[in-house]
């Protein structure tokens, strides 16, 4: 995997509508749903909330389109909290490093204008993989660990080709990344087993929209 810089990634630092307010931003992150093949009794905790089997396929990558960490073999049915948990809890897992239409007509406005169009490199990546690596348009045949192992061996595949060949030149086909849950809510049978998980979520949510106000509030005065 590609590791993070040290300093500020060159699509940040040279554009004026994103630094210096995303000067700490490495990169992005977010879940994809790949087809998988999955036999015995735990076949339908693999099933996404679509109906499909899959496996929930947590990644994070920079702005040149290199996989930075990738976390495969999560059950479809998994919320993307709970795979992005393991993903920080594991010893060797992700470490996120502590960090320092229209025009729009508000602040808020204006803060998600600009943070969509820097996060889409985490869905252009998965578009090109997925179009570069056909086999992951149906479940591949092969027993579920080495499905896992497939997705990250691609991962390695594709960083390795971007830094060499620089080939992304091909259609990337649209990708229903609404697949991927993205509400936040858990099964009721789950939600004591998450309550301390959701009081820390509820802590870091606002220290996150603290954070995220003065980074809008910033900009704006700034464009204004």
């Amino acid at each position: 995997m590609a590791k993070p810089g040290s300093g500020v990634p060159s699509k940040i630092r040279e554009s004026t509508r994103f630094y210096p307010y995303f000067k700490d931003c490495i990169g992005a992150i977010d879940g994809t749903h790949i087809p998988a093949i999955v036999r015995g009794h735990n076949v339908s905790n693999y099933r996404n909330r679509h109906g499909n089997i899959s496996q929930n396929v947590l990644a994070a990558c920079n702005f040149d389109l290199e996989f930075m960490y990738v976390l495969s073999g999560w059950e479809g049915l998994a919320h993307d909290s709970k795979v992005l948990s393991d993903a920080l809890s594991r010893r060797n897992g992700l470490k996120v490093p502590q960090g320092h239409g229209r025009d729009p007509e508000n602040e808020n406005e204006l803060f998600n204008l600009r943070h969509a169009s820097l996060r889409n490199v985490i869905e252009r990546i998965f578009g090109i993989l997925k179009s570069r690596f056909t086999i992951f348009k149906s479940a591949p045949p092969f027993l579920f660990n080495t499905q896992e192992e497939l997705m990250v061996a691609c991962a390695a595949l594709h960083n390795f080709l971007r830094k060499e060949c620089r080939s992304d030149e091909f259609p990337i086909e649209p990708t229903d990344e609404s697949s991927s849950s993205s509400s936040l809510s858990i099964p009721v049978d789950e939600e004591d087993n998450f309550e301390q998980i959701y009081q820390t979520q509820d802590q870091q949510r606002e220290d996150a929209n603290t954070w995220r106000a003065s980074i809008a509030s910033a900009m704006w005065r700034d464009a204004i």
